[in-house]
């Protein structure tokens, strides 16, 4: 199938095509237009005019619209998950979850509409402000780009584009290259649920053509990334002075005592080191467990990722399909491959068909290799042994991210203690830090990026304050 361009509420014929594919075997999924330099300037131009409707609209106007998308979504669940799948290559399981979400994304933003809202200022309470009273009200940004990752390509998207419209914004939404038509398809859905013409622009192309025009836009308020530490950082080198929201990704760690439930460690880590492959920003790399179960720990850890059933992504009892690319899956195999020759044992898994690789769980790696150092993004975990837990807390401090953490422990003193000692942006306790909901504030620390996400904590930083005082 061919997708144009979505600008101005309308179909836009772009200067050239990119074929997507399904990541698991290569075949054709859809025919995507790419933007040019021409089409950036004629979706900011479209935002920068619908950004003045929107501005206007009352927050219950907002909110149905919200609500709206978010019963034609559900109502086209199945066609949206096959188009998540297809794109990304993930289970079809997985995929009918990612729409839910998306769905919920939608109806959080719908609420926080309605509680839009600024307060009081008490001005008497200083001696000059006897006789005057003021308040603060929220107002809009304007034009905010919202770039989104393939790995999760609707839900990611909602969580920019649902509580901008909530805060009055109008979008232009630039998707992965890779995994474009969900977007394209759910510009649609906002179509019929009555969003305003040129208040939801979506435009593929390659971010080293169109990135950088969109983020050194003059009519564009505000950027919203979610994607790698390199390109993040680059971004809001050059976003001046407007307002940047980074998710930057993470190597997030887990550390196990000796009190923790076994089984309940076991399979929770099972599933947050291997969904999707390893694709989620928060997915479990590192695990630090106590020496006194480590050989439990990892004889059941094995056991776990061994029962997972690699497939075709549409099939719907696989549990592991394929990465995003044969180039990606390349690059976790050498990544493991690098670690094993810096001294860590592979105890299961590595081995790779075309772009798919099976979980792969290591041990006993060099706290200094890239495996521990950087953000893997694939089926890969390292499973290290510890004596203390104030060591292995500074473990898991020792990274350039922090994104999400957690500890399994019945003690909440061990529990509270490396909760205010671990340097992220969310800390999980008795939960794998792969664990999210869409209605809490995520983001992170370091080169895990700036801002939060969740449709309260996203309107924030897509709204701004203004002070009105009166004389009385």
């Amino acid at each position: 199938m061919d997708y144009p361009l979505f600008i101005d509420g309308a179909d836009v014929a772009g200067a050239s095509r990119q074929v997507v594919e399904l990541p698991y075997d290569g075949s054709e999924v859809a025919r995507v237009d790419q933007a040019t330099a021409v089409q950036v300037d004629l979706a900011v131009a479209a935002a920068k005019r619908a950004a003045a409707v929107m501005r206007e609209m009352s927050l219950d106007e907002r909110s149905t619209i919200l609500r709206k998308a978010y019963t034609l979504l559900l109502e086209q669940r199945e066609e949206m998950a096959m188009a998540v799948s297809s794109e990304c290559g993930k289970p079809i399981k997985e995929a009918r979850l990612e729409v839910d979400r998306s769905a919920l994304t939608l109806l959080y933003s719908a609420e926080e509409a309605h509680r839009l809202c600024g307060e009081v200022v008490p001005m008497d309470a200083s001696p000059f402000g006897k006789g005057r009273m003021a308040m603060t009200v929220r107002e809009p940004l304007g034009v905010i780009v919202a770039i989104t990752p393939f790995n999760f390509p609707l839900n990611l998207a909602m969580h920019k584009i649902g509580p901008a419209i909530a805060g009055g914004n109008a979008v232009v939404h630039k998707p992965a290259s890779t995994t474009p038509v969900s977007g394209l398809k759910m510009a649609r859905i906002f179509e019929q649920a009555g969003l305003p013409k040129g208040a939801l622009n979506v435009i593929p192309g390659p971010g080293g053509v169109i990135g950088d025009l969109l983020v050194l836009h003059k009519d564009v308020a505000m950027l919203t990334f979610t994607g790698s530490a390199e390109v993040g950082v680059r971004m809001r080198n050059l976003a001046g002075m407007k307002r940047v929201t980074l998710e930057l990704g993470n190597n997030s760690a887990v550390i196990i005592e000796p009190d923790a439930n076994m089984a309940e460690a076991v399979g929770r880590c099972v599933a947050g080191s291997f969904a999707h492959s390893g694709q989620v920003c928060i997915s479990v790399q590192r695990i630090f467990v106590h020496e006194a179960i480590r050989s439990e720990f990892l004889e059941r850890m094995v056991e776990g990722a061994r029962k997972l059933k690699i497939g075709h992504p549409f099939d719907a009892d696989t549990d592991i399909s394929s990465l995003i690319t044969v180039k990606e899956a390349e690059r976790i195999e050498a990544l493991v491959s690098g670690a094993v020759g810096a001294g860590a044992k592979l105890l299961t898994g590595g081995n790779r068909s075309r772009a798919t690789l099976e979980p792969a769980i290591l041990t006993d790696v060099p706290l200094g290799d890239a495996l521990f150092c950087r953000e893997a993004f694939g089926p890969v975990v390292g499973v290290n042994s510890y004596s203390d837990l104030d060591a292995a807390i500074d473990n898991v401090n020792a990274s350039d991210y922090g994104l999400q953490a957690g500890i399994y422990t019945n003690n909440l003193e061990k529990a509270f203690r490396a909760a205010r000692m671990v340097h992220v942006g969310g800390f999980m306790i008795n939960e794998v830090p792969q664990w999210r909901v869409d209605q809490m504030p995520y983001g992170g620390v370091k080169l895990s990026g700036t801002g939060r996400e969740g449709p309260k904590y996203a309107m924030e930083e897509m709204t701004e304050p203004k002070l009105i005082c009166w004389k009385v």
